[in-house]
């Protein structure tokens, strides 16, 4: 039996979950509502104020659905109460960003500025000039944000110049020796 899949989830207090036909789950949190529809061969039920995903058989795809059904439910409750975050840097000489308005504005090395919207149930934070703060309340949406911010300038192994995540480590190359004869 897979040990993620197995766990309840705790349910914390203001958080309102609905279990649908089809399998449609419904959180609501102080933080947002999300909704997600999940394999309609997984059970999921209300037991003693937790949450239990269970799976019919052993079956290979029903095992595989267990524990990524539980964990995706359990990202949702922890989506509309915490919330998720990620925070990126950027590096390089006359790399920038700023915020104006809704739109996220950076200077980074392009003859023309690179500017993003900001999508809906995510919000930007520029606390200094090199540094983003991305939040949201759903896990995937926050992270598929990042991944595109962080692709306008991939950070290059050579000076590590670009936007990388705060804790990403960037393995640097030696540059070129001197011409030999």
């Amino acid at each position: 039996m897979s040990r993620i899949g197995r766990a309840p989830i705790a349910i914390p207090a203001g958080v309102e979950i609905k279990v649908e036909d089809n399998n449609v789950v419904t959180v609501k949190g102080p933080k947002g509502t999300l909704t997600q529809q999940f394999s309609p061969s997984m059970a999921i039920a209300m037991e003693n104020g937790e949450l239990k995903v269970t799976r019919p058989n052993d079956a290979k795809e029903n095992r595989a659905l267990h524990g990524l059904t539980r964990t995706l439910i359990h990202n949702m409750v922890v989506g509309v109460t915490e919330g998720f975050k990620k925070e990126l840097d950027v590096n390089g000489v006359g790399y920038r960003v700023a915020k104006e308005g809704n739109k996220l504005v950076m200077n980074l090395g392009y003859s023309h500025q690179v500017i993003m919207e900001e999508v809906a149930g995510i919000t930007i934070e520029v606390p200094s000039p090199n540094k983003i703060v991305i939040h949201g309340c759903d896990k995937q949406q926050v992270g598929q944000f990042a991944a595109e911010v962080r692709e306008k300038r991939p950070p290059e192994p050579y000076k590590g110049k670009g936007i990388k995540y705060t804790e990403e480590v960037i393995r640097r190359k030696a540059g070129k020796t001197g011409a030999k004869k």
